[in-house]
């Protein structure tokens, strides 16, 4: 087995923690973890090798505490930190640091954070390089009447976005000139506070446009492949809810025209590392569109990985190891879906649910795969995204795909806290969606069916202990054995 580190800090948490530790592991490599006083029961923390208190329960105090990440690094004698997603991943200054301090960040260089993290000056980079991009303008606005007349030019709907954001903080589509005045202010706030910088752009905003993405990856002799496309049109507050690959949109030809975009892009940019170029696709016109460069690992990583048979985290150390790629050409096989599966509630407009998971059993069989931080008996803190896991299911076409997927959703138990499975049943269950006719409106559709049928729907049964009836009238009592899935710490 090749060389490369001998031991990795894991600068995150929960399932995207626990995915790395995996990874890292087979690879040879001695893993580190660190976890705030609000994770000291976390599953993370009892996997790897090694683990180190971090901070207090709040992520600036812990996981965005740079000097405690580092101090921690050198502490242990870790050679590279391992960021995931979220968090630390994609910020200039901790890459340098790293760097200053003789730790390999397992990711791009700060070139290509400092490049990226100001989404208007790359736009505008590679709008001169000739890559088509969303309409709009090409620099920051400089107050709401310049927007207006930007507006105007462009059309309504616009949607106005910060300069320097990320995760749909700050985003919001305007229908007209009321709008945009009314929500201008407030936005540049919400960025100025989430990104310490209150500038926003406007682009056109196309209400039936496909959001894809590519996933890259690209060594430091300038090679560059692809790992095709996903799907990721399915969003709520313009975050991903449901992710798939490949897309359903697209043909032949649009997914080699895509995919010959994305690697341009990254040629372009002469990124290194693994990363995402993301494009809005618009059907009517056949259009993509260049939207934004992510330099990190994606939350929906695991459908590319299920199509190709890539493990995306060993490919990233093996980069940043400094060795070249070497898979050859990569082919897709199948189609795989990705759900998100959170502690919140559906009925109550997504609220979260931190709480005790009393019961925990996740779905299994071929090609089923759940990649999770949680057990029964673990509290699900309030500080944090309330992600438990990530439901994958992959198939020979995307309707056995999608069936494996409504079977494993079905046999999901997580009792203690309210989670979004629901929707992600009712989702799965609704005709547009089993055609592959994604929209932007189909999430709030299958939200106010789903509250709809509440109001006449049966209580769920507890599927701890429930009592069936049959034909003949006799009940039966049918308990299901809890699993003892983790218990305690090693």
């Amino acid at each position: 087995m090749p060389k490369y580190f001998g031991k990795v800090l894991i600068a995150n948490r929960g399932e995207i923690a626990v995915r790395a530790i995996r990874s890292l592991k087979e690879l040879g490599i001695r893993t580190v973890a660190i976890y705030s006083e609000a994770d000291k029961g976390a599953l993370h923390r009892y996997l790897a090798d090694e683990a180190y208190l971090v901070g207090g329960p709040r992520p600036e105090d812990s996981y965005l505490n740079i000097d405690n990440v580092i101090r921690v690094a050198k502490k242990c004698g870790a050679e590279a930190i391992y960021p995931g997603y979220g968090f630390l991943s994609q910020n200039p200054y901790f890459v340098k640091r790293c760097e200053e301090e003789g730790l390999t960040f397992i990711g791009p260089p700060v070139r290509i954070h400092e490049f990226v993290s100001n989404k208007v000056r790359a736009k505008k980079h590679l709008y001169e390089k000739g890559i088509p991009v969303i309409p709009g303008p090409l620099d920051p606005l400089r107050n709401v009447d310049e927007a207006l007349k930007e507006a105007e030019k462009l059309g309504y709907p616009i949607i106005l976005k910060p300069v320097f954001g990320g995760g749909g903080i700050g985003m919001k589509v305007c229908l007209n000139e009321r709008e945009l005045r009314d929500y201008f202010d407030s936005l540049s706030k919400i960025s100025e506070g989430a990104f310490g910088a209150g500038e926003l752009y406007i682009e056109k905003f196309f209400p039936q446009a496909r959001h894809l993405e590519v996933q890259i990856l690209a060594d430091h002799n300038g090679n560059v492949i692809h790992l095709y496309e996903r799907e990721c049109t399915l969003q709520r507050r313009f975050q991903k809810v449901v992710e798939e690959a490949p897309s359903p949109a697209l043909n032949d030809e649009g997914r080699e025209e895509l995919l010959r975009l994305g690697v341009r892009v990254a040629k372009l940019v002469k990124y290194v590392n693994v990363g995402t170029v993301e494009f809005i696709y618009v059907p009517t016109t056949g259009d993509f569109y260049f939207m934004e460069l992510n330099a990190r690992i994606q939350v929906e990583h695991p459908v590319t990985e299920a199509i190709t048979g890539v493990d995306i985290v060993k490919e990233q150390v093996k980069i940043a190891s400094g060795e070249g790629l070497n898979l050859g050409k990569v082919s897709k096989v199948g189609h795989a879906f990705e759900v998100r599966v959170y502690a919140e509630d559906p009925f109550d407009n997504f609220k979260p649910c931190p709480g005790v998971i009393s019961h925990y059993i996740p779905p299994g069989g071929p090609w089923v795969r759940v990649d999770s931080g949680v057990y029964p008996g673990y509290e699900m803190p309030p500080y944090y995204d309330p992600l438990i896991a990530k439901l994958v299911t992959w198939g020979k076409d995307r309707l056995e795909a999608l069936n494996r997927m409504r079977r494993a959703l079905s046999e999901y138990i997580i009792e203690g806290v309210k989670t979004n499975l629901p929707f992600h049943e009712a989702l799965f269950s609704n005709t547009n969606f089993v055609r592959g006719e994604l929209s932007r409106g189909l999430v709030e559709e299958v939200i106010k069916k789903l509250k709809e049928g509440r109001k006449v729907k049966l209580p769920l049964i507890n599927r701890f202990e429930k009592e069936i009836n049959v034909v003949s009238g006799w009940k039966i009592s049918a308990r299901l054995m809890e699993v003892n899935y983790f218990q305690g710490s090693p």
